[in-house]
């Protein structure tokens, strides 16, 4: 009795290991769409100040084995800046008699971005293998790059686990440190901390939801706030991932 009693034991303790246990993945599958959203804000004390909206449709093309192919095209893009005591304005969504002169000026920039079409090749790690822009226009590959903030670790994560990524931008160095806050059925929740350096330096902060079983990101919250030249400059980025 004392040694049935001993190993179901064993068993629940395993049991909840498990439970607590998750083995984060992409698992996308073949022919899906999702809505990805991106809120960027920045502010540079009362130099300058930002903010940007952009959306972008993501579809699922083909899946093999831990890799799948993508593409990617920008639906709605909006913009207001103040900057030296000018304000700007951008919204993709606005014809040209709605625009003033400097929305006509951003908008003959944008637009082409816009008509792009960006295909990607990614691991279910999350991490962005190949990127390829039709046609090509500059930028617009760096973008897709980016837009990944997250690469999951090879071995299953438990409360308590750390990884790290480091993202190279614009001469800026991003080290991030993602720690496992909480695993619950469907969702496992990390907190985001970090260090910029290079042409800016700070500390990076956050937070991120992700759906344990599909592995996508589906909110998360990245600030940093930094020194540039002497300046402060705060910058926080939202990115919401729907499944249509």
């Amino acid at each position: 009795m004392k040694k049935l009693l001993i190993l179901f034991l064993a068993i629940s303790a395993n049991l909840s290991l498990a439970q607590d246990a998750a083995l984060l993945r992409l698992n996308y599958e073949k022919g899906a769409t999702y809505d990805v959203e991106m809120n960027i804000s920045q502010e540079m004390g009362t130099v300058m100040s930002m903010g940007m909206l952009i959306n972008m449709d993501i579809k699922v093309l083909d899946v093999k084995d831990d890799t799948y192919d993508s593409e990617m095209k920008f639906t709605k893009m909006t913009m207001d800046m103040l900057q030296g005591g000018q304000a700007m304005s951008f919204d993709s969504t606005k014809s040209d008699e709605e625009l003033d002169d400097t929305g006509k000026m951003m908008k003959a920039q944008m637009g082409p971005m816009l008509s792009a079409l960006i295909y990607a090749k990614g691991n279910n790690l999350g991490e962005i293998l190949e990127v390829k822009v039709e046609p090509s226009i500059p930028g617009v590959e760096d973008m897709a790059k980016q837009s990944s903030n997250v690469v999951y670790p090879t071995e299953a994560v438990s409360v308590g686990s750390t990884w790290t990524m480091t993202k190279e931008e614009k001469g800026m160095k991003m080290d991030f440190l993602y720690t496992v806050k909480s695993i619950s059925n469907d969702k496992v929740v990390l907190d985001l901390s970090g260090d910029v350096s290079g042409m800016a330096t700070g500390k990076i902060s956050g937070n991120m939801n992700i759906d344990k079983a599909s592995g996508i990101p589906e909110n998360s919250t990245i600030d940093m706030n930094m020194s540039v030249s002497g300046q402060e400059l705060k910058s926080k980025i939202t990115m919401t991932m729907v499944k249509k």
